[in-house]
């Protein structure tokens, strides 16, 4: 029993540790974002929606075929077949019909709402995608400030550890009478600032994480963590290209132009679905109809056995009494209910023509209407070509920008390295004092904490022109 507790332990804490030790990748923070995001849930919900409103524009080509019935009950004075007089009594009816309408023709509406419908599934789909492509843009930038952030604070770790050295050495040459104690406090105030630092820092890698968890949809913000990967700048051939050569490709790839362009040939549809509103319409109609009754019926009649003859008058003259057979009805229950349905039916079908004559200006102005929002639409399809022109050429040179930033970092942290390594030297044999020392080091710490920010700044800005390029930004390889 201890032993199979045992083993049970072990493998709870074995899954925990494997679940707090899981560390993210890039390729699956956009994958899980893309997955549980709510605004990507959203808009695939209105991706349904188009698609069922395409079914409706499907719908308007058949015919429409409705079937009712009902049996009703008459309660109160009615009139008896029998005696002819109204008598209190309850009857009872039953009916049943089916009608069918077809359009034949309305002006082209309903082919130019279909292809209107199959124009809305299409924009909801480049909205979808566009959304997507955002929301892999924004994780990036959050992953990546992850990772200079982690980069920061490596660096000060490492700045840290030298100056503890520093510390060290230095006391043990004051105790030595070498160098004056202000040394020591110099090296002793520089640490204090690093650990300062150290903790800035530390905090800025913990709400970068947050911040990249909340934006994934994850709760549990103290067990998340990306992968420790060493991301060098990539090599891209993007940069050789022209910012027109960018602007062409962008133009065919880029979602937000799709848009605009299905948009105004929404618009379009639109325009023609206005104006088939004012041709004439033809439908075509059927209906059936049968009825049932379940009051008694007069069935026939025979000659009366108590009163055979009746009188109806007499002759002028004579005042001989004109006499006739008197008949009694023969009284039987209703009809077989479907024998009376199949007796009583009754079809009906034609053509309606219906012209529009005077609509309260409503027909007109609905194309009127129609007709600005077309103008409208080729306004934005124009605007997002001049957007996208321009942002392409802002994302561009601030590329070339951040690649010059990111080499000139790279040349200052060279120089000041070796200008660090010269005072550490002149500092050892006493050439050097401790302010000045610092003074070197601290210009060291900040090349370096500029060349990480430059690093990773290029790194996103070169994924922005890349994305406009059409290359997909979840890898930074």
């Amino acid at each position: 029993m201890k032993i199979r507790l045992t083993i049970i332990l072990f493998t709870v804490f074995a899954i925990t540790v494997n679940a707090q030790a899981k560390k993210w990748t890039l390729q699956e923070c956009v994958t899980y974002a893309l997955e549980n995001n709510i605004t990507i849930k959203q808009t695939e919900l209105d991706l349904k929606a188009a698609e069922i409103n395409k079914k409706d524009a499907l719908g308007n080509f058949l015919p429409s075929i409705n079937a009712g019935g009902n049996h009703s009950w008459n309660i109160g004075l009615n009139q008896n077949i029998t005696t002819g007089l109204l008598e209190n009594q309850t009857t009872q009816f039953s009916s049943i019909n089916i009608n069918g309408n077809v359009d034949i023709y309305r002006g082209m509406q309903n082919l130019n709402r279909m292809h209107r419908s199959n124009l809305a599934i299409l924009a909801s789909q480049y909205q979808l995608d566009n959304i997507k492509d955002d929301i892999a843009l924004f994780v990036a930038n959050s992953f990546l400030q992850i990772l200079f952030n982690k980069e920061q604070l490596k660096v000060l770790y490492a700045q840290n550890e030298v100056s503890q050295e520093e510390q060290k050495r230095t006391g043990e040459l004051v105790e030595a009478g070498v160098l004056p104690r202000g040394d020591l406090l110099e090296i002793q105030a520089t640490l204090a600032t690093q650990e300062q630092q150290i903790v800035n820092a530390e905090n800025a890698v913990i709400l970068s994480k947050i911040s990249l968890a909340q934006t994934l949809l994850i709760d549990d913000y103290r067990n998340f963590d990306i992968a420790d990967i060493e991301y060098e700048v990539p090599l891209s051939n993007v940069l050789n290209e022209t910012p027109e050569v960018i602007i062409a490709k962008a133009k065919e790839t880029r979602r937000d132009i799709l848009i605009a362009e299905t948009n105004a040939e929404i618009s379009e549809d639109d325009l023609k679905i206005a104006r088939g509103a004012l041709q004439p319409s033809l439908t075509g109609f059927y209906s059936y109809n049968t009825r049932a009754s379940y009051s008694d019926i007069i069935a026939g009649s025979v000659l009366s056995t108590t009163n055979p003859t009746r009188v109806i008058g007499t002759v002028e003259g004579t005042g001989q009494n004109v006499v006739v057979p008197n008949f009694e009805p023969i009284i039987e229950g209703p009809d077989k209910t479907m024998d009376q349905f199949r007796a009583n039916d009754g079809y009906n079908f034609g053509l309606a023509l219906n012209i529009p004559v005077f609509n309260g200006f409503s027909l007109r102005n609905n194309v009127e209407r129609s007709k600005v929002n077309l103008e409208r639409s080729k306004n934005q399809l124009e605007q997002a070509n001049l957007d996208l022109e321009s942002t392409v050429y802002q994302a561009y040179n601030d590329t070339k920008g951040a690649q010059k930033a990111y080499e000139a970092a790279l040349k200052t942290v060279t120089a000041r390295n070796e200008a660090f390594t010269y005072s550490q030297e002149r500092y050892n044999v006493g050439l050097l004092n401790a302010f000045d020392f610092n003074q070197s080091r601290t210009q060291l710490e900040t090349a370096e904490s500029d060349l990480i920010r430059a690093k990773y700044d290029y790194i996103f800005k070169l994924k922005v022109l890349e994305y406009y390029f059409g290359i997909p930004i979840a890898n930074l390889n």
